[in-house]
């Protein structure tokens, strides 16, 4: 599977909020700020999973229709996934 711009774009969005939360800790911000910019990240994290998820889903789906396969594996896999990142 290629990990295309837009995967590559949130990843970096969120490594900036990361470095933005750092920065925030070592000014002292208060706790409620820092909670609520990590909560921020951490659900642009969750997001990102679930567009990596469904792009390897759509595409491994596409491979075995193509080849002639099954395909209930994959959602399967693509379901548990997803249920570990939680």
């Amino acid at each position: 599977m290629e990990y295309n711009k837009e995967m590559k774009n949130r990843l970096k969005r969120i490594e900036g909020q990361i470095k933005g939360v750092l920065g925030m800790i070592e000014q002292g911000k208060d706790c409620k700020s820092v909670i609520t910019q990590l909560s921020a990240a951490r659900n642009a994290m969750n997001s990102t999973i679930a567009v990596i998820v469904s792009a390897n889903l759509e595409h491994c789906v596409r491979e075995s229709i193509e080849k002639g396969e099954q395909t209930d594996q994959h959602v399967k896999e693509a379901v548990h996934l997803l249920v570990k990142s939680r």
